[in-house]
């Protein structure tokens, strides 16, 4: 049984907390609309993220009434490649919600999938539980499967357990495995907790290769199994248990 406490999930409860469980947006992006003057109390704007609430009645963002928290809903979702991990892009390029399903609720991607990256990424309506997700401290492993071209071996690729900076940039510790290799190109497969930008491309960079593929397979316990790109369903609350789990 872990010893880390429990966060807190009754009493007064600082309002980025309470608003990022409703799903209003992450807590960070609270703070700025805190800062903003776009949320208020009882009619009085609020100055600091700090502030300590019961609930969120009486609280309003852009003048409209906030709704409580609903039930922590997850959805697992295919992100094809050349979509943009965004609400909207200004150069007009396709967007994670241009791709996915219609009639689904409001939705929080939990991270990033590059652009051109595909593979599974987590929505979710609950901004807490997006944030937990994504901490490194959770240590929630992703695994990710790379085409590359070019020379490498497993013994390089071992090193990698070690971490690594590049250009002044650490990357923790990688398990990384050569599965196949098919004339220069090759299929690596990687497993990390960090998620730093563009982590994974970065690093096959440093070892001289080129990524043609890069698909995430695996958040946690969750996996594409049985998903096409494009494809979205929703993750029931045993897995959503298990994933809590697996949280540091």
């Amino acid at each position: 049984m872990s010893s880390t406490p429990q966060p807190r999930e009754s009493g007064p409860q600082r309002i980025a907390k309470l608003l990022a469980r409703a799903g209003v947006a992450s807590r960070r992006e609270i703070e700025r609309m805190i800062a903003e003057g776009r949320i208020a109390l009882n009619g009085e704007k609020l100055t600091t993220p700090a502030t300590l609430l019961d609930n969120l009645q009486g609280v309003t963002v852009d003048g409209k009434p906030v709704q409580p928290a609903a039930a922590t809903r997850l959805f697992r979702f295919y992100k094809p490649p050349a979509t943009l991990t965004a609400a909207h892009d200004p150069k007009g390029r396709p967007t994670i919600y241009d791709r996915l399903p219609s009639g689904l609720p409001r939705l929080m991607p939990v991270g990033r999938l590059d652009f051109m990256t595909e593979g599974l990424l987590l929505l979710t309506n609950d901004g807490e539980l997006k944030r937990q997700l994504e901490l490194p401290k959770t240590g929630v492993v992703r695994t990710y499967r790379a085409r590359a071209f070019g020379p490498v071996t497993q013994a390089q690729l071992e090193k990698l357990a070690e971490g690594i900076t590049i250009d002044g940039i650490h990357y923790g510790s990688i398990n990384a495995n050569l599965e196949r290799r098919t004339g220069r190109n090759c299929w690596i497969e990687l497993s990390l907790t960090e998620g730093k930008n563009r982590e994974v491309r970065n690093v096959l960079a440093h070892l001289g290769l080129q990524v043609s593929r890069l698909i995430r397979t695996a958040y946690g316990p969750l996996t594409l199994e049985g998903m096409e790109p494009g494809d979205a369903d929703e993750v029931n609350p045993a897995e959503i248990e298990a994933l809590r789990r697996s949280m540091k």
